[in-house]
């Protein structure tokens, strides 16, 4: 007796592959360069000016160049400005945002909504429009360039109208003011209310702008370029720009590196990258 085919899964199945195959060529897309970079990392330069997509080099693996990278680039203290800077800069932009979010929330001062329209109005302007000054007015006039302390307040100055305006969209939608009242009446000062009850709230919106942050904190070069000048201060993108020279560039060194630098932060994006969907989610639906 002939089995019967049911033809109803067919479309199904031929979707769920299809599917499957543009998310694998994409991934793959995604992918390649830092693959690249890794290849290249243990090849020497000759053999990638030759044969960059070539997978093995012909006399080995050449990890010699993490060597002459870490030594070239003082990984250890270049790491460590980039740790401090990310990191303090973060917890700035976490705690000051929002706080100042929740102000422009829960208060019905005028001056409270013209200050909030004024930080939003802020994102338009371009960072390259304001760099030339920027550098002219504290490294000119003020003399006070060169500093880790700076280059925190400027990514503070620079991330907050955005970081700010992520939490209140949230707070606006996810945080109920019952629960303020109710803590207002069970004795609860202003302070509390905050740290206590609307801060915990506010994870997911708060794991999503740190995340997002670090990634661009970490490998920002342009503003650190222009603020740090000292070797001693440089962060890791700085550092890597030490690899190339007027008449050549070390290829090999530069793609270890390169792959130094970027394995921190693929790390903590991989563990933490539920969060960034979450956090946005969470502040685009009302609940």
């Amino acid at each position: 007796m002939a089995k019967k085919v049911n033809l109803e899964h067919q479309p199904r199945k031929a979707s769920s592959v299809i599917k499957t195959s543009i998310v694998s060529v994409i991934f793959i897309l995604y992918m390649f360069p830092f693959l690249l970079v890794l290849v290249n990392s243990l090849k020497r330069k000759v053999n990638i000016v030759k044969h960059p997509l070539q997978i093995l080099d012909d006399a080995g693996l050449q990890w010699v160049n993490y060597k002459n990278a870490i030594e070239k680039m003082d990984f250890i203290r270049s790491f460590g400005n980039s740790f401090i800077i990310t990191a303090v800069s973060v917890v700035l932009l976490i705690v000051f945002s929002s706080m100042a979010a929740y102000i422009f929330v829960r208060t019905d001062w005028k001056a409270c909504k013209i200050s909030f329209f004024a930080m939003m109005a802020s994102m338009v302007i371009p960072f390259q429009v304001i760099m030339i000054p920027l550098v002219s007015i504290y490294g000119g006039k003020l003399g006070i360039l060169n500093s880790r302390t700076v280059l925190i307040l400027m990514n503070f100055g620079f991330g907050a109208s955005m970081c700010t305006f992520m939490c209140h969209g949230f707070i606006k939608s996810n945080v109920p003011i019952a629960l303020e009242e109710a803590a207002r009446i069970d004795g609860c000062g202003p302070h509390g209310i905050f740290f206590k009850i609307v801060f915990p709230l506010m994870k997911p919106i708060l794991s999503t702008i740190a995340i997002l942050e670090v990634l661009g904190l970490w490998n920002d070069y342009l503003l650190p370029s222009l603020v740090l000048g000292k070797k001693n201060l440089y962060t890791l993108p700085l550092a890597i720009r030490t690899f190339y020279g007027t008449f050549t560039n070390d290829y090999g060194n530069i793609m270890a590196g390169l792959t130094l630098s970027i394995i921190p932060i693929v790390i903590v994006y991989v563990f933490l990258q539920k969060y960034i969907v979450g956090g946005v989610i969470a502040g685009a639906v009302k609940s």
